[in-house]
C-alpha cells in the first residue's frame, strides 16, 4: 500500500499532518528552494513533538554536489534525530564523489534518501551506485516548481520505469513534485512506496502558504481509497 508523505515547516503543521494520519512527516522550507532545509533547532523541536508517532524525514537544503559540504550537512541533520535524511542530486559538480561520501555515511547508520529531479536530465544508471552506497531509498521530484507537476514534466511511462528500477533494487521509492489530487490514481497504479505532497496541502495550493487541514485529509483519503481499489 502506498503511503503519504507530507512536507511541513513547523510544529503546528507537523501536528496537523500527524492528526490527519500521514505516513511520513517531511521537514523542509519551501521558500528556500526545492529541498530547502529547516534550522536544526526547529527540526529537533518537531522531532520531539512527533515523539516517534510517525517517521520523520528532513532535507539538507539545495546544496551543490560537493562531497564535504554534503557530508557536513548530513551529519548536522543526523544529530536532530530524524529517521531519514534527503539529499538532492542537483545538476553538475561531483556526483560520484558525493555517492562515495554517502557510502561512508551509511556505514555510520545514517538512513539516506537520494532525490533525483525529473525536470533535469535524469540518469537512471546511477541507481546501482546508490544501492551500493547503502542509501535506503530514491525519490523522484521536480526542481523548478513553476514547470508544473511531475506528471507534466516527465512521461508517465518513464515515471513507471523509475518506480520499477528503484523497487527492483530493494529500495524505498517515492514520487513527488507539485503533485495534485488528480495525479493520485495513475501514480498509485505504478505502486511507489510513497507519494509526497506540499503545495496541494496548502491554502490556495501555494507551497509557501500554511498547511490546510481539509486539504491534507482529502489527499490522505484519496490515497487510501484509491489504494484499496487497486488492491481489490
Amino acid at each position: 500500500m502506498t503511503g503519504m508523505l507530507a512536507s511541513v515547516t513547523n510544529v503546528e503543521e507537523a501536528m496537523l499532518a500527524l492528526a490527519a494520519g500521514v505516513d511520513i512527516v517531511d521537514l523542509k522550507q519551501p521558500s528556500s528552494g526545492a529541498l530547502g532545509a529547516l534550522d536544526a533547532a526547529l527540526v529537533k523541536e518537531i522531532v520531539a513533538a512527533i515523539n516517534d508517532h510517525c517517521p520523520v524525514s528532513a532535507t539538507i537544503g539545495d546544496l551543490p554536489m560537493h562531497p564535504e559540504l554534503i557530508a557536513d550537512a548530513v551529519n548536522a541533520m543526523a544529530e536532530t534525530g530524524v529517521d531519514y535524511i534527503k539529499i538532492g542530486f542537483f545538476p553538475g559538480d561531483d556526483w560520484q564523489g558525493t555517492i562515495t561520501t554517502l557510502g561512508n555515511l551509511t556505514q555510520k547508520n545514517k538512513a539516506l534518501i537520494a532525490v533525483l529531479f525529473a525536470d533535469t536530465v535524469v540518469d537512471f544508471t546511477v541507481m546501482d551506485a546508490l544501492k551500493s552506497a547503502g542509501v535506503k531509498g530514491v525519490m523522484l521530484d521536480t526542481m523548478n516548481k513553476k514547470n508544473g507537476s511531475l506528471t507534466q514534466v516527465m512521461k508517465k511511462s518513464v515515471i513507471a520505469d523509475f518506480v520499477c528500477q528503484v523497487k527492483s533494487r530493494g529500495l524505498i521509492c517515492g514520487l513527488a513534485g507539485s503533485l495534485k489530487l488528480a495525479d493520485i490514481p495513475e501514480l498509485l497504479s505504478f505502486q511507489p512506496d510513497y507519494l509526497g505532497f506540499r503545495g496541494a496541502l496548502c491554502l490556495q495550493h501555494e507551497r509557501t502558504a500554511k498547511l490546510h487541514q481539509d486539504a491534507v485529509v482529502q489527499v490522505r483519503q484519496a490515497i487510501h481509497f484509491e489504494g484499496r481499489s487497486l488492491a481489490v
